[in-house]
């Protein structure tokens, strides 16, 4: 009888992990948001920074400091972070998250400026961690490209997916009046101030606070989002299934993957950031992305 192979104790956290038991639960971690994964990563790293290493330390009798002992704890957090398929921009968040909380908690500060950071945090990104898609802000050279791409009829409608502080919408209406413009923003304080905005300026749109995935995308001639590379596929699916033939469909710096950009506008911005303008296909023409 063959002797049983010797199974490492590190096979849990490789992405080769053997079958069963371990690789079910590899692969049940690998499917939480990055979000959940990188705070995965910063419990157990602090666990066994806890329970394995500074024990291990002590019977040496090596001492060292607390900002050295959050580096090991970052090393940690940032290797299985990585097993967990963490993209590669996570690894330094994961490595210097705890010597830098190490480090601002030696420093003195007042805990209610924490909290106060928290909250202001919460209510920019809110549900960012589900939907990784973090806050962008379309630069005032994109307002003026978009502007060129609309069709040129009267009561043009169009949709903003994300529209942050309302500056696009802003813009569209005070060169296109008769047109309808709608944007939606789930973030409560990019709302509020977008809503202050609004009433600042007495603009003629309409800006709404919630998520757009349940919102019909059927009576929209120009729909804008500027988003992240995350949801593009499925939004395309929802664009291909809602909008009507022809309408067009505009995403800033993210490409819908796979799908061929009837145009595609250079803007001289900050970021040098791009416009990929998509036409809407005729719905029996348009192949099912998995």
């Amino acid at each position: 009888m063959q002797p049983k192979a010797k199974i490492s104790n590190l096979a849990f956290f490789s992405k080769h992990a053997l079958p069963g038991r371990g690789h079910a639960v590899s692969d049940w971690l690998q499917s939480f948001s990055p979000s959940l994964a990188a705070l995965f990563s910063q419990i157990a790293a602090t666990l066994l920074t806890l329970v394995l290493v500074a024990p291990v330390l002590a019977s040496f009798g090596v001492e060292i400091p607390l900002v050295a002992d959050a580096f090991i704890q970052g090393g940690i957090a940032a290797f299985l972070g990585s097993r967990l398929g963490l993209a590669w921009w996570w690894l330094p968040i994961n490595l210097l998250f705890s010597p830098a909380l190490a480090a601002t908690l030696s420093s003195g500060v007042a805990p209610s400026w924490f909290l106060a950071a928290f909250i202001l945090l919460f209510l920019v990104y809110w549900s960012v961690f589900r939907s990784q898609v973090p806050l962008y802000l379309s630069s005032r050279k994109a307002w003026a490209a978009v502007a060129g791409l609309l069709p040129g009829k009267a009561g043009v409608r169009f949709l903003d997916l994300g529209a942050g502080l309302g500056g696009m919408l802003n813009y569209l209406d005070a060169q296109h009046p008769d047109g309808k413009f709608t944007g939606m923003e789930i973030a409560p304080l990019p709302f509020v101030l977008g809503w202050l905005r609004k009433r600042a300026t007495g603009g003629n749109y309409s800006l709404q606070w919630g998520d757009f995935w349940p919102h019909s995308l059927a009576d929209q001639d120009v729909v804008y989002a500027y988003l992240s590379p995350v949801p593009m596929a499925r939004l395309w699916r929802k664009v291909c299934a809602e909008m009507p033939s022809g309408s067009r469909f505009i995403s800033n710096t993210f490409p819908v993957p796979g799908v061929e950009p009837e145009e595609i506008v250079e803007l001289d911005d900050f970021h040098r950031s791009r416009l990929y303008v998509y036409l809407v296909p005729a719905r029996r023409s348009v192949e099912i992305m998995p």
